[in-house]
């Protein structure tokens, strides 16, 4: 039984050899270039995407300069988005209501707004120190927070 037992594994490795090889061939030949091949299709569909994206945004454009290619919807244009007038005529702009319901030349600008309290005031960027109510850093702590950027 031993002898028949080693003629058939011999056999049997004789046929590994070569499937093996055959196989490694396969995943070398089809595998490699077919995920390769995967990929730039993957590619080519998402740039397929973009072009159409810009194609449809430049019809949208050709439409929207062919709407004000005449002169009246240039100077509609012109007045409605850039605040232009022709020449010999005035603009006039309605400024929004304060508080009270009044259209005052203070209500629109914020430099006549009336000043507000240093500790009502919102700190300018999220970095601010850290001070526990009382307690005040000393000299030396705020020059060298000061000096910070010698770091």
């Amino acid at each position: 039984m031993s002898a028949t037992h080693s003629v058939t594994t011999r056999e049997h490795n004789r046929w590994m050899v070569p499937l093996a090889l055959v196989t490694a061939v396969v995943i070398v030949a089809v595998w490699f270039p077919a995920s390769a091949l995967w990929h730039q299709q993957a590619q080519i569909d998402s740039t397929a995407t973009q072009i159409k994206a810009i194609q449809n945004q430049e019809r949208s454009l050709e439409q929207e300069s062919k709407a004000i290619d005449s002169k009246a919807a240039a100077i509609q244009l012109a007045r409605e988005q850039y605040q232009l007038v022709a020449p010999g005529q005035s603009l006039i702009q309605v400024l929004p209501e304060n508080s009270a319901g009044q259209v005052t030349a203070s209500s629109a600008d914020p430099g006549f707004q009336p000043l507000v309290a240093p500790s009502d005031a919102a700190p300018l960027t999220g970095s601010t120190p850290h001070v526990k109510a009382g307690h005040h850093p000393g000299f030396l702590s705020r020059l060298s927070r000061t000096l910070e950027f010698w770091r």
